[in-house]
């Protein structure tokens, strides 16, 4: 699950440790939970070829710029990659990260 939030997703996108972790979790197809402006640091970790994904509307180009496709939905899921836009799309969140946290490995 990664935070979302301007300043929680900008710093965790600068520390190279992070972004490390999140590119091996994501290669792995382990459930990834990202909301808001935690999209961020799945472009510095270099796997959103492909992928779709919503998040915080002004996110949307640096997402696209990095491969993947944005859609403007409650909450979006991509073979374990769970994401939502804000805080409004939280109940529809909880319940899909749930559900594929409960999945598994994708």
């Amino acid at each position: 699950m990664l935070p979302g939030g301007t300043g929680n997703a900008d710093a965790l996108r600068l520390d190279e440790a992070a972004v490390e972790i999140v590119k091996k979790h994501v290669e792995a197809g382990r459930p990834l939970g990202v909301i808001c402006h935690g999209g961020w640091i799945l472009t510095d970790a270099d796997v959103l070829k492909g992928r779709t994904l919503t998040s915080f509307p002004s996110l949307k180009t640096d997402l696209r710029n990095a491969g993947a496709t944005w859609v403007d939905e409650e909450v979006h899921v991509d073979e374990g990659l769970v994401s939502s836009r804000t805080p409004d799309d939280l109940p529809a969140f909880n319940a899909k990260i749930v559900e594929e946290f409960a999945e598994g490995k994708h």
